[in-house]
């Protein structure tokens, strides 16, 4: 089954980059787990029928995802614990205007998730380019976002701030100008 092209479907909105992420954490995670297992971390039975109600309206019946109440989402290995540090910057970040409570807990938890991908992030949500997700992070997290004033990859840039954050430094030189890992962190996608 194409999981995102059904999720797209049933979509609220086929540009909106909040939408195209979240079809792409889930189909990501359908693609890998299965319908049977949550898909995001953090989101029970009830929240992640709610998201798809919310976003995808009538794709719980295109999905044959019969989650029980006690279901959890697939462990995963131990990277867990960086979505639970990751939700928690996240939030301190987000613009409440933004939208509703229920909203900002799921758009934390599938973007905390979307971290733990091998690619560029916007890549890991499946968005047409660095744009989509640079919009989804103003939108979402404008203050946050401010802050990458030098362009920064994304998940680099999140895994950073956790890193100063507990008072530790990425770069091996004391400017990331001179840091051998510049390119890796700010070179061409």
């Amino acid at each position: 089954m194409d999981f995102h092209a059904s999720l797209m479907r049933h979509a609220v909105s086929a540009d909106n980059p909040t939408v195209l992420a979240l079809a792409g954490v889930l189909s990501s995670a359908f693609d890998e787990g299965g319908v049977q297992v949550l898909p995001i971390r953090g989101l029970d039975a009830a929240a992640t029928r709610w998201l798809l109600a919310h976003w995808f309206p009538g794709a719980d019946l295109a999905l044959p995802a019969q989650w029980s109440a006690s279901a959890t989402a697939s462990p995963g290995g131990s990277r867990y614990d960086e979505v639970d540090d990751l939700v928690a910057l996240f939030k301190a970040h987000a613009d409440p205007r933004a939208g509703t409570p229920d909203e900002l807990h799921c758009v934390v938890h599938a973007l905390a998730c979307a971290c733990l991908g091998a690619n560029h992030l916007w890549q890991d949500l499946r968005l047409p380019s660095r744009r989509e997700l640079s919009a989804l992070l103003v939108y979402w997290f404008p203050r946050l976002a401010a802050r990458n004033v030098n362009d920064m990859k994304w998940k680099k840039f999140f895994y950073r701030q956790l890193c100063e954050r507990e008072g530790l430094f990425v770069c091996k030189a004391p400017s990331c100008g001179v840091c051998s890992d510049y390119m890796h962190c700010f070179g061409a996608e």
